[in-house]
């Protein structure tokens, strides 16, 4: 009990320190986690053994292939059968075809070149869906793609498995400490007396498929017609902690009937959290797991940083890092053909390419198996145990890569750019929450209005609604030139993202400097950025906001109306001026603690306020005693 305390504290110190670092230097949770378990494990040694807690923490993965299905409705998972059935299998017969060669070359046996094939063609489901939540887009084109595939290869993990004993070489007897011949369990493992008795071991072949088929049937059946009920049955119970009780009983149910009958329980809770994701229920399960997820993900991949043999990486630096290089390669050539045969283009392709290059944690699973039944030497197993954790480490720097490429190109799979018509002098440059209420407000008062945003589906319901506008770039030249940036007389920027808003106003700007243009701010600093960029108005999106609500606060306190709106009005012509000054002594790139000059001016500024609120009350007070 002692031991698995101290284990988690360490766990868990080591991940509160790592991934908030990890996350404030753009590197991700996962790179994160990983860094903290090679720290605490081969760096520091607080942990050695680490094979009990990622049996533990594999759950994980289940509970998050568990969420993914309960944002599939079963329609969308038909719809995706082309990707799973298609590039889910050519990705992996074609990657373990070339690496399969590659192993002959290198001088391995056959069988030992179809289990090294096999072990990588896998990739990581828990880094890559996890990366591609955090980045949000596990709904691109590539995310989908990529999705599709890890589903296709969690399904794999089982024929692989049942091929692996196949693959073994024969071997001498080996005796127990009685003298008896140790015999081989159905799937070629030596008797345990502690593992646990599957519900398909001895069992002919057609017995073990209709064992396999009624445990489907029997959560497809209890996932439509029980569920609802017993949610219901909990609801009455009016406590809390009764959905968690529910929600975790579903998840580990599941699992554990999945693994009697030998299916992969990630695929099991995957297709319970399918058939659950039309249920009124599916956003309090969703709340219930999230948490046991999360925590369970990142002790995996404390795990799998806390496990990687780094004495045996130094023993042969240059040879393991080439083989990690080499099958990361080999793999994303074939991800990069497959993608183009498939269309899928420009950034998704990329995402697609270098999201799947790695090994996965499956890998251990094989590997170690593999070796048990003596496919493959321990040697070269704890060899390719190596490379499998180095892949998965250079995985966050891959999706950095990602993100540096996806930047400096176009997206080839975003549909074609409407035809801008100039509809009037006033261009407005995204059409959110923002800017929807700017362009009702100035086409109800008569002007005409040129709408560009680069989102498509908030263009096709603007113009249901019978409001028109274009879909297209605003940060775009020729985009906005076609929308009459040189004939307009204002412009008005409403973008989310605020570099992309400072970089329309600098360039329209340095092409029309006569032009009037309206920005909208995320906070104070973006303010001093645009008036650096030349808008002639900036508005923080929450100021106004704020300032009325702080009225509301003055008038249900005693203060009239008219001293309420006075002392609102009072405020913001002095805030406005102190922001433009500020902006004089403000300093790109310097955080304005360590800016003495704005430090000063801030504070003098502060008390110019405290001093004109006094005095406006002040006067209100001699009024009402005149």
């Amino acid at each position: 009990m002692t031991g698995l305390l101290f284990q988690a504290t360490v766990y868990l110190a080591a991940a509160v320190i790592a991934v908030p670092l990890a996350a404030r230097l753009g590197l991700g949770s996962v790179l994160g986690y990983l860094a903290a378990g090679l720290i605490v494990g081969p760096v520091m040694g607080i942990v050695v053994d680490t094979e009990d807690v990622r049996h533990f923490a594999e759950f994980g993965v289940v509970m998050m292939l568990f969420l993914i299905g309960l944002e599939l409705e079963p329609r969308a998972l038909w719809d995706m059968r082309h990707r799973v059935l298609g590039l889910g299998v050519l990705q992996i017969v074609l990657t373990a075809t070339i690496i399969y060669f590659c192993a002959l070359f290198l001088g391995q046996t056959r069988s030992a070149a179809i289990a090294i094939g096999l072990v990588f063609a896998l990739s990581s489901t828990a880094i890559v869906i996890q990366t591609l939540n955090e980045k949000d887009l596990l709904r691109t084109g590539g995310g989908r793609s990529a999705f599709s595939v890890l589903l296709t290869q969690d399904i794999a993990v089982i024929p692989m498995l049942i091929l692996m004993p196949l693959l073994a070489a024969p071997i001498l007897p080996r005796f127990n400490a009685d003298g008896s011949v140790s015999r081989a369990s159905a799937h070629g493992a030596e008797s345990d007396p502690g593992h646990a008795m599957s519900l398909v071991e001895g069992l002919p072949g057609w017995g073990a498929t209709l064992v396999t088929l009624a445990a489907v049937a029997g959560v497809v059946l209890a996932g439509t017609l029980l569920t609802r009920p017993l949610f219901r049955f909990i609801h009455a119970a009016r406590l809390r902690e009764m959905y968690t009780a529910f929600a975790l009983l579903i998840v580990i149910g599941i699992a554990f009937l999945m693994t009697l009958v030998g299916l992969s329980p990630a695929l099991g809770t995957f297709l319970a959290g399918v058939l659950l994701a039309n249920s009124e229920f599916r956003h309090e399960l969703e709340s219930d797991i999230e948490p046991f997820k999360g925590l369970l993900l990142g002790l995996f991949f404390i795990t799998v940083g806390a496990g990687m043999n780094v004495a045996g990486f130094f023993r042969e630096p240059f040879t393991l890092l080439g083989l990690t290089v080499g099958m990361m390669l080999a793999k994303g050539a074939v991800l990069y053909v497959l993608g183009t045969i498939f269309g899928i283009r420009g950034r998704d392709r990329w995402l697609f390419t270098l999201g799947l290059a790695q090994a996965g944690e499956f890998g251990f699973v094989l590997l170690s198996f593999s070796a048990q039944q003596h496919v493959l030497p321990d040697p070269l197993a704890q060899k390719l145990l190596t490379v499998t954790a180095l892949s998965m480490l250079l995985t966050p720097l891959f999706f950095i890569l990602y993100d540096r490429l996806s930047s400096r190109m176009e997206d080839g799979s975003a549909p074609d750019h409407d035809e801008v018509d100039p509809q009037g002098p006033i261009i407005i440059a995204g059409v959110g929450r923002f800017g929807q209420a700017v362009n009702r407000m100035v086409q109800m008062s008569g002007f005409r209005t040129t709408v560009l945003d680069n989102d498509l589906k908030t263009i096709q319901l603007m113009r249901k609604f019978g409001f028109k506008g274009f879909f297209g770039d605003p940060t775009r030249p020729e985009v906005l030139r076609a929308a009459g940036l040189m004939e307009a007389a204002v412009l008005m920027v409403a973008l989310d993202d605020r570099v992309a808003t400072t970089k329309l106003v600098s360039y329209a700007r340095r092409v029309r400097p006569d032009l009037h243009i309206v920005a909208r701010a995320r906070d104070r600093t973006h303010v001093y950025e645009l008036y650096g960029a030349g808008a002639n108005d900036i508005v923080r999106e929450v100021f106004d906001s704020s300032l009325r609500a702080a009225r509301y606060v003055l008038e249900n306190v005693g203060v009239t109306d008219f001293e309420a709106a006075a002392l609102e009005r009072t405020y913001f012509d002095y805030d406005r001026s102190a922001v433009q000054q500020l902006a004089e002594v403000w300093k790109p790139g310097v955080p304005i603690e360590k800016n003495p000059e704005y430090m000063a001016r801030a504070k003098e500024l502060d008390a110019e306020l405290d001093a004109a609120l006094f005095a406006h009350f002040s006067e209100q007070d001699g009024n009402r005693g005149d």
